[in-house]
């Protein structure tokens, strides 16, 4: 019987690729819109995932997410030393400054001053020059993407020509030299990033007396993070997280302070809307023009029950392959911008998880609607006329 469902639902190929596709398009849209959302949320706290050897990270109690720095004194990073649990400590900078290009262009950009003498807090993955050329005069690191986009200078007709090692630009009237292009991840603000020493930050920096952004804290060996964190809070005032409380931090801003989850989850829910009535029209019309079968079925003596199953096998069927074809199209796409420094796609088991059980409902649901007629007919209706 179970292979009789199948020729069933293969013999109508319009239907079957009609079910298939609305299933794989609601399929795409539940998997890609997450998995951009993923992506997006993750730029929100990129940069404390890219500097990944401090354990703890030090700041004024007013900051409420990474970028909003508020800058103390440099003393602060001598008090964070002296807190019992301290391996090491060591200043960032970290601040909004405008790049004059070449061609005269001014661009905002955002600046990062690590610890002159162990470049602590540097990009991790260079694609030319060296971290250790930062010990250069005027020297700077630049990201790729800054690099490629809005660093990239124009010239009169109209070619965009990237920032390269040893261009100059002018950082407040003070000359800055490229010495290294490097890879980092995206941003949620999407700016261009300049690496520099934290001596020299300071010196690009206008005339501030707090210049101290964060305060970078590895534990010594055998002392809890965590523990360490709240020791400083209670010694100096200031505010004290683990890595990964700053991100979950970070990340709870945005979504408590921005709309992005509401538009992202509503593009979400009209897909599973769409879906479910799409594939549950086309399943309940394919059910209708077949339903002379079932009565055959009914008359030889096949069950409700059997006849349950033949259409459930026929809508996971299509189900499984409308969403392998949706799933499959979202892993290209993820594929193919993973090294994009614009829009990128990110999944995992737990998305592919939710949107699968979300297509299970949607088939549930068709193929419910359509056996309800199946189980309501009576076999001698077939043979009348």
């Amino acid at each position: 019987m179970y292979s009789l469902a199948l020729k069933i639902l293969f013999g109508d190929r319009g239907k079957y690729l009609g079910i298939i596709t609305g299933i794989a398009l609601a399929s795409l849209i539940m998997i890609q819109q997450p998995g951009i959302l993923v992506s997006i949320l993750s730029h929100t706290y990129s940069f404390i995932s890219d500097i990944s050897l401090p354990d703890i990270w030090v700041m004024d109690p007013k900051v409420k997410f990474i970028d909003d720095s508020r800058p103390m004194l440099d003393t602060q990073l001598y008090r964070v030393r002296g807190v019992q649990g301290v391996e090491w400590a060591v200043p960032l900078y970290k601040g909004s400054q405008r790049v004059r290009l070449a061609d005269g262009e001014l661009v905002g950009s955002n600046m990062l001053g690590f610890d002159d003498a162990t470049l602590i807090g540097g990009p991790t993955t260079m694609l030319e020059g060296k971290l250790a050329d930062l010990h250069l005069p005027d020297a700077v690191i630049v990201d790729e993407a800054g690099a490629k986009g809005r660093l990239a200078s124009t010239t009169p007709d109209g070619k965009r020509i990237p920032l390269r090692i040893g261009d100059v630009v002018e950082i407040n009237d003070k000359r800055a030299m490229v010495v290294g292009i490097a890879r980092g991840t995206p941003t949620f603000q999407s700016q261009p990033i300049l690496y520099t020493t934290y001596t020299r930050a300071e010196n690009y920096s206008l005339s501030e007396r707090k210049l101290l952004s964060y305060v970078l804290v590895k534990a010594k060996t055998g002392e809890s993070a965590q523990a360490v964190a709240r020791r400083i809070t209670r010694e100096t005032g200031l505010a004290a997280f683990t890595a990964e409380e700053f991100k979950r931090m970070s990340l709870d801003y945005f979504l408590n302070n921005t709309s992005i989850l509401i538009n992202f989850g509503f593009v979400v829910v009209v897909g599973f809307v769409v879906g479910a009535a799409v594939t549950g029209q086309i399943f309940y019309n394919f059910t209708l023009d077949n339903l002379r079968h079932f009565g055959v079925f009914k008359a030889m003596g096949a069950t409700d029950r059997m006849l349950l199953q033949m259409i459930m096998l026929q809508a996971l069927l299509v189900g499984f392959i409308g969403f392998g074809i949706g799933a499959g199209i979202c892993g290209v796409f993820a594929a193919v911008t993973r090294h994009s420094t614009d829009l990128t796609l990110q999944l995992n088991w737990q998305l592919l998880a939710g949107s699968g059980t979300a297509v299970f409902l949607i088939v549930m649901f068709a193929g419910l609607i359509s056996v309800r007629k199946v189980l309501k007919l009576e076999a001698a209706e077939v043979f009348k006329g």
